[in-house]
């Protein structure tokens, strides 16, 4: 089977689109991966068959200033730019990135099958949540579903005025006002990060977390016989800054850490300031440092918790915005880990401290990460969704 398999130039969107195209070549099948041309290389170092997702750049047109223009008038013009590309790949099947809009469009401009990869968890609307975004577990009593009820009621205005600019999208480049959805909805996600909902779209498939290692660089961790803290700031935009400096100022050997620990900052540049010697900063597989860590300090994207989750390894979450409220205070509430905002050294190190002395949190990790037991194969449900 044919794949074209698209993704914006996010990592934590670019990244589980090339683990994906990864799963499909090992499956015998042929995807070609349309993304940011700064990913190229690197999927095509990996083996996966790459090409530029063209009109990534913003024009004088766009409204970047509105979540929903931005998505969907660019995704219109990004459907029409790619549509002759997509067309001379011919696919059996196109799989687009949730919020890389242009792939679902050029499929239905094409008269292909596609299929929504979410890279995340189910992040739409439900009759019996909270808005997802607000971090709320479901109300409870007349008093919580009161309260969800309004909330929900005031967060469906912009969901339908995106619906409303979804439509005026679609009619300018020819298709139908009406967007008949995908044929599946992979989300990839641990079920353990899953919030049970009385509306589970009946397309909508857990296959699991997907992970790439951008590199096949390893860290070194330094020497020491204490626990490994790894520090992972967030690659998303709408991360906090400057969580990896506010860690080597907060977390000492021996004065907020125990004697002989040791601090991994894993970030894609290298360090920027002298690094003390029980630390190290930089790019590596972080795979491999999660074999040894105790603790992982991350700004609470998908990617990273879900990694640290397999791995079993407990957290300490500074969401940044976009969903990482909402992914941090799931794992709160999973028991997996603790919350820090805002940003202080003071408060960092008093949650690593807590999360590395009980074992409670190392137990509830253990817990999320076994959940992957119940999950399916991402590319049999694309396979099966053909037939």
């Amino acid at each position: 089977m044919r794949v074209a398999v698209v993704a914006g130039p996010d990592p934590g969107h670019a990244f589980p689109a090339i683990a994906l195209c990864l799963r499909f070549l090992a499956s015998g099948d042929a995807p070609t991966l349309l993304t940011g041309k700064q990913w190229l290389d690197t999927a095509r170092a990996a083996g996966v068959d790459a090409v530029e997702l063209l009109g990534l750049d913003p024009t004088d047109l766009d409204d970047d200033a509105d979540a929903g223009a931005k998505i969907n008038q660019r995704a219109a013009r990004m459907a029409v730019q790619n549509a002759p590309q997509v067309r001379a790949l011919a696919p059996d099947l196109v799989v687009s990135d949730a919020i890389t809009v242009a792939g679902g469009f050029c499929a239905e401009l094409l008269g292909l099958p596609w299929i929504e990869l979410n890279p995340h968890p189910l992040y739409r609307p439900s009759k019996g949540l909270p808005p997802v975004g607000s971090g709320l577990a479901p109300g409870v009593g007349v008093s919580g579903r009161v309260r969800d009820a309004v909330m929900r009621a005031l967060s469906n205005r912009s969901w339908r005025k995106g619906l409303r600019q979804r439509a005026a999208a679609r009619l300018e480049i020819g298709l139908p006002a009406e967007d008949s959805g995908p044929l599946r909805r992979l989300i990839a996600t641990l079920p353990a990060l899953e919030v049970p909902r009385p509306d589970w779209p009946a397309e909508a498939v857990v296959v699991g977390p997907l992970h790439f290692e951008p590199t096949s660089e390893v860290l070194t961790v330094p020497p020491g016989s204490g626990p490994v803290v790894v520090v992972a700031p967030s690659t998303a935009t709408t991360g906090t800054r400057g969580l990896a400096e506010v860690a080597l100022q907060a977390l000492t050997p021996g004065e907020t850490l125990p004697q002989g620990a040791r601090v991994v900052v894993s970030r894609l540049a290298g360090p920027d300031a002298p690094v003390p010697p029980w630390a190290a900063v930089g790019l590596g597989r972080q795979d491999e440092l999660l074999r040894q860590a105790d603790l992982v300090i991350c700004g609470g994207g998908h990617g990273m918790v879900s990694k640290a989750l397999l791995a079993g390894v407990p957290l300490v979450l500074v969401p940044g915005g976009g969903d990482q409220w909402e992914i941090a205070n799931r794992v709160v509430r999973q028991g997996s880990g603790q919350l820090v905002r805002p940003l202080t050294a003071e408060a960092l190190a008093s949650a690593a401290t807590e999360v590395l002395s009980s074992p409670r949190y190392r137990d509830a990790a253990r817990r999320a990460g076994s959940s992957i037991s119940g999950v399916e194969d991402p590319v049999r449900v694309c396979h099966n969704a053909l037939t």
